[in-house]
């Protein structure tokens, strides 16, 4: 399973911009034991950090067809973008949406995301944290749909198994 991590804007500030709202660990840090947790579930993941919009659409979208899952914290994003919102829809991909902090405790015009309507789930409030239950999270969703693919192409292999046998011989 590949997952992508996309850090929206000033996300690279962790560790400096105001912590204690975000917490004193730096970016690189929250990176690294991301891909800690990542090799105890046997999950390959990447990371992408960028300050500007149309850099996440990108990503996004470079991810259809390559990565089975997308961890995005699109921080100011969340509240005000319609092209994230819409590249999460398009690409069709399990995505789960993470926050450090709580932002439903925090200004009112933090306190709705555009974004978390196309996501698989939103994770809020626990810090660095919210990163490695995201990815438990997708982990888990991954392997159901799986699951179900598998059941649908042994399902359609034995239903072509008895068409074939049902068949009169010429």
């Amino acid at each position: 399973m590949k997952v992508m991590v996309i850090q929206g804007p000033n996300l690279n500030m962790l560790g400096v911009r105001d912590p204690r709202i975000y917490g004193p660990v730096k970016l690189e840090t929250i990176h690294e034991n991301i891909q800690k947790h990542a090799q105890t579930l046997g999950v390959e993941v990447s990371f992408f950090q960028s300050n500007f919009e149309g850099e996440i659409v990108d990503k996004i979208q470079e991810c259809f067809g390559e990565y089975d899952g997308i961890i995005i914290n699109p921080a100011a994003y969340s509240h005000t973008s319609v092209a994230i919102r819409d590249a999460i829809a398009a690409v069709n991909i399990p995505t789960i949406e993470v926050h450090i902090s709580n932002i439903h405790a925090r200004e009112k015009f933090r306190q709705e995301s555009l974004t978390a309507a196309v996501c698989a789930g939103v994770i809020a409030g626990f810090g660095p944290l919210g990163y490695h239950l995201a990815l438990n999270g997708l982990a888990q969703i991954v392997g159901e749909l799986n699951a179900v693919k598998e059941a649908r192409k042994q399902a359609a292999a034995k239903a072509q198994m008895q068409q074939q046998t049902t068949q009169p011989q010429e």
